[in-house]
């Protein structure tokens, strides 16, 4: 009677050790599965394979550089863009002066023109007069060269009497200067508009990629700062994504 007596008062002990055991496992386990940063438990539980930090921290790594690229890029686009915008509105500038030099030498050139429709003196002309009216000719074409409002090439045909007579009156050899001048404004306003229109093209598409780089920078922005999804919430992402709205009943 005592020996059983001994060995049921032995038994208790060793089973009140076993009970504690198994609790202070089972409260290990529960924590384990608690904490958020024993994701590997967690997963090994729920029966989803670990997920490596370093791959992770990898993965973080990468996006905030190229977040940064794509800033640094969007930042040399804008200064691309401005100095672009910049040189647009220059050439608009030069645009408006040629268009308003070729407007007045137009208004010259229709002046002179009226005028020479009066009939001049027809006298006798002496042996220095041909002279006179090339040397005139001459220095008129040369200042009016010096100013820009003709070009070397026209000069060039001025000084050579090609297309040009030097025995003309001085009035008509004006009106030929006035619509010479008119025809070289002409022309630089063609090639004023054209350089406005390639300075344009350029404006606008610096501005298309630097709004281009800029979503880029924004979403690489937001990408890097969310960082690496945890691997528990990539599981509780994916029992959310597997559930469905409740439809409404109609009362």
């Amino acid at each position: 009677m005592e020996t059983a007596l001994h060995s049921i008062l032995i038994s208790v002990p060793e089973a009140a050790v076993i009970w504690l055991t198994m609790l202070l496992a089972a409260t290990a386990a529960v924590v384990a599965f608690a904490l958020p940063g024993r994701l590997s438990v967690r997963l090994a539980l729920a029966g989803h394979p670990p997920v490596e930090p370093d791959e992770a921290g990898a993965d973080a790594d990468a996006g905030q550089r190229y977040a940064d690229e794509i800033a640094v890029a969007a930042e040399r686009a804008a200064a691309t863009a401005r100095r672009c915008r910049a040189e647009w509105e220059q050439a608009c500038r030069a645009l408006d002066a040629a268009w308003t030099a070729y407007d007045d030498a137009d208004a010259a050139a229709r002046r002179m023109a009226a005028a020479a429709a009066y009939p001049l003196l027809v006298r006798r002309r002496k042996p220095a007069d041909r002279i006179d009216r090339e040397r005139w000719l001459h220095q008129t074409a040369t200042a009016a060269c010096r100013n820009r409002d003709l070009s070397i090439a026209q000069l060039n045909d001025v000084l050579a009497h090609r297309g040009w007579n030097p025995r003309l009156h001085p009035v008509h050899q004006e009106v030929v200067l006035r619509q010479a001048v008119r025809e070289h404004r002409l022309g630089a306003y063609r090639e004023a508009a054209g350089r406005e229109r390639r300075s344009w093209l350029e404006a606008e598409r610096a501005a298309a990629a630097l709004a281009s780089l800029r979503a880029e920078a924004c979403a690489a922005s937001v990408r890097a700062g969310e960082g690496p999804r945890s691997a528990g919430a990539e599981w509780w992402a994916e029992q959310w994504a597997s559930t469905e709205p409740i439809p409404m009943v109609a009362a």
